[in-house]
């Protein structure tokens, strides 16, 4: 039989050696902020309890000095009956685990930082040529904990990161409450009737999302090729990789996302979607707040389907422009790349001649 508690150990400790390789990608507000949520993760603290100021400051020096200690250490195999595979060969980790009612990964993300997580195995289903492994209590984590992740034609959907994500967005909110956005997305739920059931509708709401963003990853990684991947591992730590991130993540929106919200009529999904419609892809695609902002104040949803089809084909076309520099330049595209992508006033980024038009 699997030996759970040995499994957790190795798979935290590789969860502690990534974070000791790469906490200093943060900046100190966010590294703070999840600093914070893994301290409640670890204690099994609830949500809506206040955190011990003292412990954590205890916990975070202590974290500090472990991970001083774990920055040179090479990530370890894991024990398993059949023997001991890589920590990045999920596919034979699971061969074993999810008979027994578990489910692992092991993958890389942004800035190339590698992620690891063990959980209990809450559903498997077939999703257009996809396998979705649904997990729900997570025994290892590490501090950057994304709630969903795409390898090969395997999806990971962490109901626990999600619910986690979903929480740190609505405290954000709580802080601030200039996001009328996310104020019109929590009100679809009634957090200040009942916190807990709503959480939990939302939850199950925004893990339908992830995974059609998930698709959407898949589709354009099938239209894009394995160069794309290659091409990200070349820019890693750059402007450059953010940029070619946040093309690819509003291709597969425009691919799946947006489309299944749209066809499903799900109205608190999209008014979620855009409150976090922020940073770099806000950056490059303005108009998609535009085409929002028409359907809430005017009642126009067709100016989001025409924005899908529209970004559909231009989106496409840009993630192949940024394709062909790479193939042209090598490693010295990444300039090549933030110029072409990067709006100014005398040449914005806009969608082609009549792309956007209305029909």
């Amino acid at each position: 039989m699997l030996n759970l508690g040995r499994l957790v150990n190795t798979v935290q400790k590789n969860c502690h050696i990534s974070d000791a390789r790469h906490a200093g990608d943060f900046t100190l507000c966010i590294f703070l902020l999840k600093m914070r949520e893994f301290y409640r993760w670890e204690h099994d603290i609830p949500f809506a309890h206040n955190l011990p100021k003292d412990e954590v400051g205890a916990w975070l020096q202590e974290r500090e000095g472990m991970w001083s200690d774990l920055e040179s250490s090479a990530f370890e195999s894991l024990p398993l009956e059949g023997g001991t595979p890589d920590p990045f060969d999920a596919e034979t980790v699971n061969r074993e685990l999810i008979p027994q009612g578990y489910v692992y990964s092991g993958g890389y993300g942004r800035f190339s930082k590698p992620h690891f997580f063990l959980g209990t195995l809450l559903k498997k289903e077939q999703r257009a040529g996809y396998t979705v492994y649904i997990s729900s209590c997570e025994y290892a984590r590490d501090l950057e904990a994304p709630p969903a992740m795409l390898q090969g034609k395997t999806i990971y959907i962490r109901q626990e990161s999600v619910r986690r994500f979903l929480w740190e967005k609505i405290e954000e909110w709580r802080w601030n409450r200039k996001n009328e956005v996310m104020e019109r997305a929590l009100a679809c739920y009634a957090f200040e009737i009942d916190m807990n059931s709503a959480l939990e509708r939302m939850t199950e709401n925004e893990t339908e999302v992830m995974i059609l963003h998930e698709l959407g990853e898949g589709l354009a990684g099938e239209k894009l090729g394995p160069d794309w991947q290659k091409m990200l591992a070349t820019f890693s730590r750059s402007k450059a990789e953010i940029m070619v991130r946040a093309v690819r993540d509003i291709l597969a929106d425009c691919l799946s996302t947006l489309p299944g919200l749209l066809a499903s009529n799900n109205t608190a999904s999209l008014h979620f979607y855009f409150a976090n419609f922020t940073g770099m892809r806000k950056h490059l695609f303005p108009e998609a707040l535009e085409a929002y902002r028409r359907w809430t104040t005017a009642d126009d949803r067709q100016a989001l389907r025409v924005l899908v089809e529209s970004g559909q084909r231009r989106w496409l076309e840009t993630a192949h422009a940024i394709m062909n520099l790479y193939r042209e330049k090598g490693e010295q595209a990444g300039t090549a790349i933030e110029n072409m992508l990067e709006p100014t006033p005398e040449s914005p980024l806009t969608c082609p001649p009549n792309a956007a038009s209305t029909p």
